[in-house]
């Protein structure tokens, strides 16, 4: 019995020790899941600002202080027909930089599975996302019927994906309708075209050009020979490759010339 019972506390004893082991294992394991949730909570979430300091001047769309004590020479970066193909990457460009921006997305890019997963990426690295029509129509010439469903189809469907609606309109080629207005306010949103943008250009598909075009304000190549860059511009860009890879150099060179991205959580909505 003795024998048997020599026998018997070692292996007791080693599974004891596994069991240590197993639950150290376990331990370890946990605090490495909890690490990498609380990095991917600090990389996606964002601490959003709840009293307005910027509002959208409707006459010349720029993004101007509500009080004068507000940094003015601020620039705010817009991206149009997102989410297509690179819209992912210049918002993880954009996150890297520390550089808030507004994606526009159009309906017909959320009609896929894949869409809507880089839609919910997009808006989870914090992103606000505006509503630029279903299918990119030329809104003058729709009926104020077709107009509402392009517009009314994309808040919807962004807001099944986010859980929120867009809270700003831009309507494609800029061409607002009273019927758009009508439509925006109904939804609240607020309006927004822009000051410049380059990138649908042919001289400017490229990222090099289109860097000092951005920076500059300057489009000597389409007749802009003067620089539109001001305190508050309202800088239009599109997901297009091009301006993926000159999107980094853009913010760096727009930082030194004294501009910040203004973050638009801080822009006043309805």
């Amino acid at each position: 019995m003795s024998a048997c019972s020599d026998n018997v506390a070692p292996v007791d004893g080693n599974h004891k020790e596994k069991k240590d082991e197993s639950e150290q294992g376990k331990e370890k394991n946990q605090n490495k899941k909890n690490e990498e949730t609380d990095k991917e909570k600090s990389e996606t979430s964002v601490e959003k600002p709840t009293e307005p300091k910027y509002s959208v001047n409707q006459k010349n769309w720029s993004i101007e202080p509500i009080k004068g004590d507000t940094n003015e020479k601020v620039v705010l970066l817009t991206i149009d027909d997102a989410p297509d193909k690179y819209a992912v990457d210049m918002a993880k460009t954009l996150k890297e930089l520390d550089a808030g921006a507004i994606f526009f997305v159009n309906g017909i890019y959320l009609d896929s599975q894949e869409g809507k997963k880089a839609l919910k990426k997009i808006h989870d690295m914090g992103f606000l996302i505006g509503n630029h029509t279903y299918s990119h129509a030329y809104l003058p010439d729709l009926s104020e019927g077709e107009q509402r469903k392009e517009i009314e189809k994309v808040s919807e469907m962004v807001e099944q994906v986010i859980g929120e609606k867009p809270k700003f309109f831009r309507a494609p080629n800029g061409a607002n309708t009273d019927s758009t207005r009508k439509i925006a306010d109904e939804q609240g949103m607020i309006l927004m075209n822009w000051s410049y943008g380059y990138d649908y250009f042919e001289p400017y598909m490229d990222a090099e050009k289109l860097t000092k075009a951005m920076v500059t304000g300057k489009a000597p190549e389409i007749d802009i020979p003067y620089s539109l860059l001001k305190p508050g511009a309202n800088l239009l860009m599109h997901d297009r490759e091009w301006t993926s890879k000159a999107l980094s150099d853009i913010v760096r060179g727009l930082r030194d010339k004294g501009y910040k991205t203004v973050d638009p959580h801080l822009i006043k909505t309805k």
